[in-house]
């Protein structure tokens, strides 16, 4: 059986941001997990990708933003062009217009905590 995949857009080195700790999550409940940071780098060991266009994945189960709607607003095409089966707009991430882009390019965004969703407590998690 093939693991889920994920795509973190706003993936952080920084243990404390969420960024972080979604990455975190993710890899701890078996997902194959694809850091979306454009400084690039490494993140938890893993390499994270400037854009979400270059992610090795043709399609992917999940993507989850970690930046302000703003930044989210010039994304989505990219993001609907990539393709995925669940659109996690995290709290902060959220925005009418966000949502209604989203749902325009056919994609039905989920405005929750993929942390959560995943059965892990951010707040819980160490920094």
């Amino acid at each position: 059986m093939t693991r889920p995949t994920v795509a973190i857009i706003g993936a952080s080195a920084d243990r404390s941001k969420f960024g972080n700790k979604s990455v975190r999550a993710h890899l701890e409940q078996g997902y194959d997990v694809f850091p979306v940071n454009p400084k690039g780098g490494d993140i938890e060991g893993l390499h994270s990708y400037p854009s979400i266009s270059e992610v090795p994945a043709d399609h992917l189960d999940r993507i989850s933003l970690y930046v302000p709607p703003a930044v989210g607003l010039k994304l989505i095409e990219e993001i609907a062009a990539k393709g995925c089966n669940e659109l996690w707009l995290n709290p902060g991430s959220e925005s009418e217009e966000l949502a209604d882009k989203a749902r325009a390019l056919g994609l039905e965004p989920i405005i929750a905590c993929s942390i959560v969703d995943v059965g892990v407590s951010p707040h819980e998690m160490e920094d």
